[in-house]
């Protein structure tokens, strides 16, 4: 209950330090480069600070609590893509950053795909088959990378970047990244539902649903009588 009388500034810098370090970083980041009229580092910092504190954001305004690896996760991929990509050219130079990025992402998609598919069956996992679950999770996951390749080009077309690299041959690969690290994801959702939580992405996935099981009501109801799930 404390936490809900906490103001938003204190939920997001109460988090883990480090998260906090680097979201510190931004700030200070952005303030040098604006003051220093260095305008596109500003810029860049000041976006990377607003999509690294979305999630946050979104999740107290939506009232859903979420795992700290995962924050974590989502924190440190927009502080390297964003950040060290575009303002510290780490995408060329380093041959791989780019393709980890996307991968580790894809990752990501599918299991949110497979979080907000199980949510929509109130956490029965006998609502579906598993195999069915993990296809649409698959499919959540494919939608949001293809609609991040869309945010690359309107960022290359609108703040003269260069996100996508060499055009066509980069999206593509992207692409192909996206579906394999969304399988991946929503793999561990297949395996989830089959009765492994120990596992890495199993393991996050039964940690965002017990820190929200009013998402997952009748996983609670299967717990109350005696049931397998033990998310």
């Amino acid at each position: 209950m404390a936490n809900r009388k906490m103001t938003l500034p204190q939920k997001l810098f109460g988090q883990n330090p480090i998260i906090s370090f680097l979201w510190g970083v931004l700030l200070v980041t952005a303030l040098t480069a604006i003051i220093m009229g260095r305008w596109e580092l500003g810029f860049v910092a000041l976006a990377t600070f607003g999509l690294a504190t979305a999630p946050a954001i979104l999740a107290s305004r939506l009232d859903i609590a979420l795992p700290m690896p995962f924050l974590a996760a989502t924190t440190l991929f927009i502080f390297a893509s964003f950040f060290m990509g575009e303002a510290f050219d780490f995408y060329e130079k380093v041959w791989w950053w780019d393709l980890a990025l996307h991968g580790a992402s894809a990752v990501g998609f599918g299991l949110i795909g497979f979080l907000f598919v199980f949510m929509l069956f109130e956490g029965d996992r006998y609502a579906a088959p598993p195999a069915a679950m993990a296809f649409i999770a698959f499919c959540v996951a494919i939608t949001m990378g293809s609609l991040w390749e869309v945010f690359e080009y309107l960022m290359d077309l609108s703040f003269d970047l260069n996100m996508q690299k060499t055009g066509l041959d980069d999206t593509m690969e992207d692409i192909i990244v996206n579906a394999l690290g969304g399988a991946i994801g929503a793999f561990s959702g297949f395996i989830y539902l089959k009765g492994s939580h120990n596992g890495v992405t199993t393991g996050m996935i039964s940690q965002f649903i017990a820190l929200n099981r009013r998402l997952y009501r009748k996983s609670k109801e299967r717990l109350r009588k005696g049931g397998n799930d033990q998310g």
